[in-house]
Formats: structure tokens, sequence, C-alpha cells
């Protein structure tokens, strides 16, 4: 029987000032893949993660976007396992916390409803996902998912999704915090300016508003073919110009952007900490490639030895 004594440290982490954090992010298999296949799949996931100091997984909730970028998707997209259910029936074997996404729009108040009452909060944090585009129909609106929270399960712990590049991310930020978010993860950033630029507008509007700022979580995502690269330009991950070059002409592009994540990992670290903003990490592979999946998980360990959690070294 797994010891689940320590399944409650993330959320301590997620309210503590000085905390920083490391997660890892998965998908779900598909939701096509036999029972059996599933849990190789999630025997050699959590064989990997085994040795590295995460404070928890997020499991992502896989929507088609196509509202968002009518442009072909370089990866088809495949219905996954509901996440909260792959948690339920197939990650008991995982001692540490896990961040459950909810992209609301898919799900009726009944069903999200359902889920809130049985999420066990000590092994479970939420992140509630709006629509892709303000034209696409949804079940449920974000503002609708966050009151239901607030009446059914205010206890679990909810987070919500900063997008670095706008330039009144902040201001969202202030909104979702209000709302109930007590923490917040970026999509995925290939530009330490445009989040730096996010946080310091946050921190200081939090400030003038008497406010007690919220950990942002930055999210990296090597990429070791122009495959990925299209992908992640197709999710909306603004990779700059000059960054571009440097992937088409490298002699080992995942080399180079495992090289770049780090880069812009130690640039927030040290950034963050002079800020006086509680933070962390997300390291996850958009690829299925085995490769790309191994320098994540590479990066997650060295970023392991870089954060301080709980007011001690990793």
């Amino acid at each position: 029987m797994v010891d689940h004594r320590d399944s409650a440290a993330l959320r301590t982490l997620m309210t503590h000032a000085g905390s920083e954090i490391l997660l890892f992010g998965i998908t779900p298999p598909r939701l096509s893949t036999a029972p059996e296949r599933i849990r190789e799949i999630t025997a050699a996931t959590l064989a990997r993660l085994d040795s590295l100091g995460v404070d928890g997984l997020a499991l992502y909730d896989i929507d088609d976007e196509s509202d968002r970028n009518p442009a072909e998707r370089p990866f088809p997209y495949l219905p996954t396992l509901d996440p909260a259910v792959y948690h339920e029936e197939y990650l008991g074997e995982w001692n540490r916390p896990a961040v459950v996404y909810r992209c609301v729009g898919k799900y009726t108040e009944a069903q999200l409803r359902s889920w809130l009452r049985t999420a066990d909060t000590d092994r479970v944090l939420t992140v509630f996902v709006g629509a892709s585009s303000k034209d696409k129909a949804v079940r449920t609106r974000l503002s609708q998912a966050q009151a239901l929270r607030r009446d059914v399960r205010p206890d679990l712990l909810l987070g919500g999704v900063a997008i670095t590049e706008r330039s009144d991310e902040h201001l969202r930020l202030i909104t979702k915090q209000q709302a109930g978010c007590a923490y917040f993860i970026s999509q995925v950033i290939y530009s330490s300016d445009a989040a730096k630029s996010m946080v310091s507008d946050y921190y200081y509007a939090c400030r003038e508003r008497q406010l007690e700022p919220k950990p942002v979580l930055f999210t990296l995502s090597v990429c070791g073919s122009m495959k990925t690269l299209t992908f992640l330009k197709w999710l909306g991950v603004h990779v700059p110009r000059w960054l571009e070059n440097s992937l088409r002409h490298a002699d080992d592009t995942l080399a180079e952007s495992y090289e770049h994540c780090l880069t812009t990992a130690r640039d927030l670290i040290a950034f963050c900490r002079r800020l006086g903003l509680p933070f962390g990490f997300l390291v996850e592979s958009v690829s299925i490639r085995k490769a790309e999946i191994e320098a994540s998980v590479a990066l997650a360990g060295e970023l392991s030895g870089l954060l301080e959690r709980g007011g001690k070294s990793s």
C-alpha cells in the first residue's frame, strides 16, 4: 500500500510565501489505449520521475482548440483519458499530489459539481481553463466554474492559467486571484522577457492593491524538431525570431532548446528572487518522442537542484 502522508505537501508549498515549486506535466494516454497498455505507460512514466525532486504532477485536460487556430494542427487532435479518471484509476502508486486540469467548457455544471464533491483535496489540486476562443460554444463558463468551486469545495486549491505575452495579463491574474485562484501556471514560455514583464506588473499591481502575490509557475518545454517547433507555435507559444533561427540551424535542435530552457529558468529564478515573488516551474514535453521526454526529465532534474523548496535546497 502506498503511503500518501506527504500528499498535502504541495498545498503547503503553494500557500507559503517563500516557496519555490517544481512540477512535471504529463498528458494522459489516448482514450483508445487498452488498460494494460495504460498501466505499462504509467509504470514507465513513474520510473522516469522516481528520482526527481518534483513536488507533484500536472495532468493535462486536452481539448480540441481548432476554433482558436484554423491552421492545420501539426500533431492530430486525439481524445485522451479524463485526467481525473487517469489519476484515480492508474496513479495510485504516485505518492505526491497532482494538479488536475479542467477545461471547464467541456463539462456541464452537474459534471463539475460531481467531481468537485469527490476530489481528494489532500492528493489533488486543480487548474480551471477557460474557452480557447471567445466564439467557442461551452457548457460551463470559467466564471461559473469558479463560483461552483467556491460553493461546493472551497478547500480545493484552485489555480489559473497565465499567458505571459498579453500586455494586460497582470490584471487578469488579479481578477482570477479575487475569484479564488491561489496560484498560476503559465503556458509554455520561450521568452523570459515577456514572463518577467508579466510578473513584474503583477507584483506591483498586487502591492498597489495591498494583495499578497500568489505563486507563478513558468512552464518550460524542450523542442527537438521543427515539427515540435511548429506545434508550439500552433499552440500560441511566442518563439522570438532569433531563437527560431537558432533552433532551425542548430546541429542538435534538442540540445539547443534544452540550453535555452535552462538559461531561461536561471534568468527567471534570479529575477523572481530579487522581486520577492513566490514562483516555480512546470516542465513538460509537448512531443511523445522518447528523446524529448527524456530531455524534459533531465531538465526537471537540473531545476530541482537550482530551486529551494520549503526553505531547504533540493
